[in-house]
């Protein structure tokens, strides 16, 4: 199965009306701690919250009358099912969405109030998709695939002919690779129209479903992990999309998951802008200097969904403070004497460090019966700061262990 550039621009034809043309604004904050010229496609503004409505509009208005009156069945962690029930709901189409159990909680139940019915399935993608198959059989449902059908590929693929028009100096796209059907399309679009672009997909070391596919000459499965970027873990890249993709796209590299929560920091502070792991990527290669040949270059990040549990944001933003030298946690060593902790949290004060949380702990702290080990949590600038600190701290006779 092919798609080309007239499939992509009839898919922009026929869902103009019901998808979002997100701005693609430059970044002087971004470029700034990348050396690039940034600027940052927001399809986190979708209604949805993520670009999967591009493709998930184009696949439903592409169906038969008859296959749109009974109805329609996805498996997906999250966003393609987003965007299935949204525009389900606007075209008076049935939508099921079968999720697997590791599907962030915000996308479950956007989903059931956007009209869906949500059945939560499976250890991965591949359970979840089990249990969809098994309902198209019974209940002659008709099964879109999140990201190796050609019409959800074309669909995605609108993307990249508005960023093209928006900003007509790009240098490189930075995308982030999950099955492999937003850069099948953005590569489609860009070498047809603009082939000088380069295309670089952006993976979390904790999936690498391309890159394993490369490796492999074709598709295949790669364990599932823990990740931020849930988005980017179906376990494979798609057949269809890596058909597609793999002579077209430029580069593939990989980030950590500890840059991934820094990027989302930094997204957050800097563009006032929330995204989820999956597109915080493209900045976290930069961030990670995966990518030196693109100092100086105009650059545009792919920041392709907003759909972050709050409390998984908590405590992101509370890694990346971490990493960034910001949020410290040592042990100090006090006397158990009036004055011991007083003196403690004025060298900490001096020092200009802001405590947040100290824990006394008197029973494991030894056999020293006169001392204490404090557990402190503690605010600082950066990891110079910090550095700063323990000196303060072990010159005013405080031992100190540094929590890893």
């Amino acid at each position: 199965m092919s798609v080309t550039l007239s499939d992509i621009r009839a898919a922009q034809r026929r869902i103009a009306g019901g998808i979002y043309v997100s701005p693609c604004p430059e970044s002087i904050p971004l470029s700034e701690i990348t050396g690039c010229r940034i600027v940052c496609k927001l399809d986190n503004l979708q209604r949805t919250g993520s670009f999967k409505e591009r493709g998930a509009r184009n696949a439903l208005l592409r169906l038969p009358p008859a296959q749109q009156k009974r109805g329609v069945i996805a498996a997906s962690a999250g966003n393609h099912a987003l965007g299935m029930a949204y525009h389900g709901k606007l075209l008076g189409i049935p939508v099921t969405v079968v999720m697997p159990d590791y599907a962030p909680l915000i996308k479950i139940t956007t989903c059931q109030k956007l009209g869906a019915r949500v059945l939560v399935r499976g250890r991965d993608f591949t359970e979840a998709r089990a249990e969809a198959d098994a309902l198209v059989a019974s209940e002659g449902l008709t099964y879109i695939h999140g990201f190796d059908a050609p019409d959800i590929i074309a669909g995605q693929g609108t993307l990249a002919l508005e960023m093209m028009k928006q900003v007509p100096d790009l240098d490189a796209i930075l995308c982030p690779i999950g099955g492999g059907g937003l850069i099948a399309g953005v590569a489609i679009a860009v070498k047809a129209l603009k082939p000088r672009i380069k295309v670089i997909g952006v993976e979390s070391t904790h999936t690498g479903n391309f890159a394993a596919a490369l490796r492999a000459g074709k598709p295949v499965l790669v364990k599932r992990r823990a990740t931020l970027a849930d988005g980017l873990a179906p376990l494979t890249v798609g057949p269809t999309s890596f058909a597609l993709a793999r002579t077209r796209v430029d580069q593939v590299v990989n980030v950590d998951e500890k840059w991934i929560a820094l990027a989302i920091l930094r997204l957050l502070e800097l563009e006032k802008t929330v995204v989820e792991g999956s597109a915080a990527v493209p900045l976290a290669a930069l961030m990670a200097g995966k990518l030196p040949a693109l100092h100086g270059k105009r650059v545009a990040l792919i920041l392709s969904g907003g759909n972050i549990d709050p409390s998984v944001l908590g405590r992101v933003i509370n890694k990346g403070l971490v990493h960034d030298g910001r949020l410290t946690r040592f042990t100090a060593t006090v006397t158990d004497r009036p004055g011991g902790l007083a003196e403690l949290t004025r060298v900490i004060a001096a020092c200009g460090a802001s405590i947040q949380d100290i824990v006394h702990e008197r029973a494991f702290s030894g056999s020293d019966v006169f001392s204490v080990h404090a557990v402190c949590t503690v605010e600082t600038r950066d990891h110079a700061h910090v550095a700063e600190l323990h000196r303060a701290l072990k010159k005013h006779g405080f031992p100190v262990a540094v929590a890893s």
